[in-house]
């Protein structure tokens, strides 16, 4: 099965699995199935949630991670942008050193 698209809640094609799942769905993932000549598209969702801190010692500062922001965050998408953030089209994220990420308070749109 070859995954062919990976949307986040906010993204277009999310919006009645949003009204659908609300704050429980993480993505929605469209699949390709060559042998069985058929599309699927998937949810995931949030089953459990428990407290968590991030640490500073978690990651080392220079190394790249991975954030999702919302299409209409334009301002935020321009503050990533200008701390050195590379817009990545085929993934649809944002790709920037996890020391920036700590600077500009965006731990919560990280992706891992």
């Amino acid at each position: 099965m070859i995954t062919r698209k990976k949307l986040y809640p906010g993204q277009p094609g999310t919006k009645k699995l949003m009204e659908r799942y609300g704050e429980n769905l993480l993505c929605v993932r469209y699949h390709d199935d060559p042998a069985g000549k058929r599309k699927l598209k998937t949810v995931e969702l949030i089953v459990a949630e428990t407290p968590w801190q991030l640490t500073v010692d978690e990651f080392p500062l220079s190394q790249i991670k991975r954030l999702w922001i919302p299409y209409d965050d334009l301002e935020l998408q321009d503050c990533v942008k200008a701390a050195g953030g590379k817009w990545t089209p085929q993934e649809q994220i944002w790709k920037i050193a996890y020391g920036k990420i700590l600077d500009l308070g965006l731990t919560d749109y990280m992706m891992e």
